[in-house]
């Protein structure tokens, strides 16, 4: 168990490069967004949660099977990650954000188009072409999410504390 991480799962891998292979750009796990999301578009007002089958319960699913030893541990621990998944979900919603959440066994190779075509519809039918910028050293476009405008707030708060 120790082995297991929260960020870089295979599965979130997988979703990270395909979006990023078809011109969609991101930010990954930004601390000030309910749940941490895997992936955050803020361009389309979406966040994209891949969920572990086993780690967030995935009901009826063959990945999901409840371990036979320290049954009470592990029953608390898989209905505590749901209920927190369900209220940050909801916080979100609320907040105006789409909430996708894309479950490890639909990544599987027979079904990871198919899953990826949900993806891309609950996002956006016409996404529109990222910012690009010009380096002035590089010589050619870079493609960027542009980052959040931030409040003069925030910035007199991080001024104050640079000096």
């Amino acid at each position: 168990m120790s082995r297991v991480h929260s960020k870089n799962t295979k599965p979130e891998i997988l979703v990270r490069k395909w979006l990023w292979e078809h011109g969609y750009r991101y930010r990954l796990n930004v601390k000030d967004i309910p749940g941490r999301p895997d992936i955050v578009m803020r361009k389309y007002k979406t966040v994209i949660f891949v969920n572990g089958c086993f780690w967030h319960g995935h009901v009826g699913c063959d990945k999901f099977v409840m371990p036979k030893s320290n049954v009470e541990f592990w029953q608390s621990k898989i209905s505590r990650n749901r209920v927190r998944d369900l209220k940050n979900y909801k916080t979100l919603q609320e907040s105006g954000w789409n909430v996708i959440v894309v479950w490890e066994c639909e990544l599987k190779s027979s079904s990871f188009e198919e899953t990826m075509a949900k993806v891309i519809s609950k996002i956006g039918k016409n996404p529109q072409k990222p910012f690009e910028y010009q380096t002035p050293d590089s010589g050619f476009a870079v493609a960027a999410e542009p980052e959040a405008e931030y409040n003069a707030t925030e910035a007199n708060a991080f001024n104050k504390n640079k000096n």
